[in-house]
């Protein structure tokens, strides 16, 4: 009986999305997490009949045809790149984009990957890096003796030295865009890598046409919302429960026809 297998299908499909569902809710709190949404397509369909074609005695063309789908499938958890709102910190070293683009970051292979999460921070040498310790692209390194910094909108970085009147310029923050921010790849820890479905980035100056600004001493909020989600758990919760009474319901159907072959 086809249906416990399409039933099965679509159990197999509610738990994926409850997964996603899980995932947004965990990381609600998660400083420029965006949220995923699971997408799903239909299986193959089996033939009974083709339309367009004549019927038995060829004088007719069959209008309609009966094809039977054989469940669902998952094509793709999609990572939706939606503003979050901004979250003051009064920490001169953090970073809220607003728009499009991604902080470049350095990890310690060598390689170059990207995060929305502007939580930033000074090491050892005065460099400023994630809170993680990678470098951020392009580098930029206060001196011991820094008592202010200033960070404009187009992210050129200042610092005042000592009791120094004029400001030094340190550094100029460049950002990278993507054709598609969907086809990035999650690395975790905030962090994504680009692929060939994004694109290579396309890499400019904070506030130029098509690139987000920089807002000094805020962070990017997750873009969870609690009551989207929610109501997507209970549509699942409902999914899952019709697609296991469907299971039910073939399965006595199907003992119902052993019983009368005994």
């Amino acid at each position: 009986m086809k249906a416990l297998a399409i039933a099965a299908t679509g159990m197999n499909a509610q738990q994926l999305n409850l997964e996603v569902i899980a995932n947004n809710v965990a990381n609600i709190n998660t400083t420029g997490f965006k949220r995923a949404r699971a997408e799903f397509s239909d299986l193959l369909y089996q033939v009974e009949r083709n339309q367009g074609v004549p019927n038995a005695a060829n004088q007719a063309i069959v209008p309609e045809g009966a094809h039977i789908g054989l469940g669902v499938k998952t094509a793709a958890v999609r990572n939706l790149h939606i503003q979050g709102s901004l979250i003051g910190t009064s920490n001169k070293l953090d970073m809220a984009l607003i728009g499009r683009g991604w902080f470049q970051i350095e990890d310690p292979a060598g390689n170059t990957l990207y995060t929305r999460a502007g939580t930033f921070n000074t090491n050892a040498e005065g460099q400023l890096v994630t809170i993680d310790g990678y470098t951020v692209v392009p580098g930029v390194t206060f001196p011991e003796d820094t008592s202010e910094v200033v960070i404009t909108r187009s992210g050129q970085i200042f610092a005042r030295l000592g009791n120094d009147v004029e400001l030094q310029e340190l550094g100029q923050l460049t950002l990278a865009n993507f054709v598609n921010e969907a086809g990035l790849e999650p690395m975790g820890d905030n962090l994504f890598a680009a692929t060939e479905a994004s694109g290579d980035a396309i890499v400019g100056v904070p506030d130029d046409p098509g690139f987000a600004h920089i807002q000094q001493g805020y962070l990017e909020a997750s873009n969870v919302d609690p009551v989207k989600e929610i109501t997507d758990l209970i549509s699942a919760q409902r999914a899952y429960e019709m697609n296991s009474k469907i299971i039910q319901a073939a399965d006595e159907m199907a003992s119902i026809v052993s019983k009368n072959l005994r």
